[in-house]
């Protein structure tokens, strides 16, 4: 795609999405080239890196892991959440250098299959942390004793809901109108596009709120043990909680913003430049969990290092043991890869 292509990608693609007429088009093209470059590499890189740590993750889980445990269950399912979602950055990297060019049934399964990862990855993370908070302030309770059936029938619902949610947008989702050589992927009507912005918005500031108020308490009863196990815990939770919001929140903040009409053309080109940052720092969090594990996981850093000593040519595996079944005695808490 050449500069001009640039361009009318740009222009086009947000003069769309925000309905003005073509004489308050803002000129986009020449404000975005390094962005459209940077993107497709950035893409590429983060889809590598998430497919490499999630795998991983998901390998360690199933060779020393107990997976009867509803966290581990869970954690098993972010990973499939974060490879559904990063599975389809490959696409958007070849859209940012070409357009769409997949055709309208991809344009649908590929926005639709995305949607189904962000919003799985943003209930799984808040079943832990009620699943956390219920651990810690009830640690008598029947938790210990669910079984894998119920997770399963948990991730089930969870799985469900997320394709529910989308609906709407793998309907109203198709090919528009092409410039040139260029095509767009987007919906079909504004108001189903502000509407999934607004859907998207508050479910994730309700399902923020819900780990805010679980982790405060769950820090208040932490912190006030000695145990230094509890304190990696605490180190751990702050760690994938900021993460989270960190990534996520500028991100929802200004696309929502962005359904509103721009007062002015610097203060339209500098919304815009940020929410493209922003949509890269949030699409960029399905290979950071891995990276949070290593740094702030004990016991995943422990299997990782047993993993290394088995297949790699750098010892033998003298510290490596057996999955803990369903039957073992471990505590509840020894059942996570925390």
């Amino acid at each position: 795609m050449d500069e001009e292509q640039y361009s009318s990608y740009w222009d086009y693609n947000y003069s769309y999405g925000n309905f003005l007429n073509e004489s308050n088009v803002c000129e986009m093209g020449n404000y975005f080239v390094f962005y459209t470059h940077f993107t497709t590499v950035l893409y590429t890189l983060v889809f590598l890196l998430s497919l490499l740590g999630n795998t991983l993750v998901l390998w360690i889980l199933f060779k020393y892991e107990n997976l009867t445990s509803l966290t581990n269950t869970f954690i098993m399912n972010l990973c499939v959440s974060d490879l559904v979602f990063s599975c389809m950055l490959p696409f958007w990297a070849v859209d940012q250098s070409f357009g769409w060019i997949f055709g309208e049934f991809l344009c649908k399964a590929v926005n639709a299959i995305f949607s189904i990862g962000y919003y799985s990855g943003v209930f799984f993370l808040t079943l832990m942390t009620i699943l956390r908070f219920l651990s810690v302030v009830s640690p008598l309770s029947t938790l210990r004793s669910q079984t894998q059936y119920f997770g399963s029938l948990v991730c089930l619902f969870v799985w469900t809901c997320s394709i529910l949610i989308v609906i709407p947008e793998m309907i109203h989702t198709t090919v528009l109108g092409t410039l040139g050589e260029v095509s767009i992927c987007d919906y079909d009507n504004l108001k189903w596009k502000n509407m999934d912005i607004y859907l998207r918005n508050i479910l994730f500031l309700i399902s923020f709120g819900i780990i805010v108020i679980c982790y405060t308490n769950i820090l208040i009863i932490l912190l006030s043990s000695r145990s230094r196990r509890t304190h990696r815990t605490v180190k751990l939770i702050l760690v994938i909680v900021v993460a989270f919001f960190l990534s996520w929140a500028p991100y929802n903040i200004l696309s929502f913003l962005l359904t509103f009409q721009p007062s002015t053309c610097q203060y339209e080109k500098d919304t815009l430049l940020a929410f493209h940052i922003s949509r890269k720092i949030a699409f960029s969090h399905c290979c950071l969990n891995p990276v949070l594990y290593v740094f702030a996981g004990v016991k995943f850093k422990r299997h990782l290092i047993r993993l290394c000593r088995q297949y790699l040519p750098c010892g033998s595996d003298e510290v490596s043991s057996p999955r803990v079944g369903s039957q073992g005695n471990f505590h509840y808490e020894d059942a996570s890869i925390y």
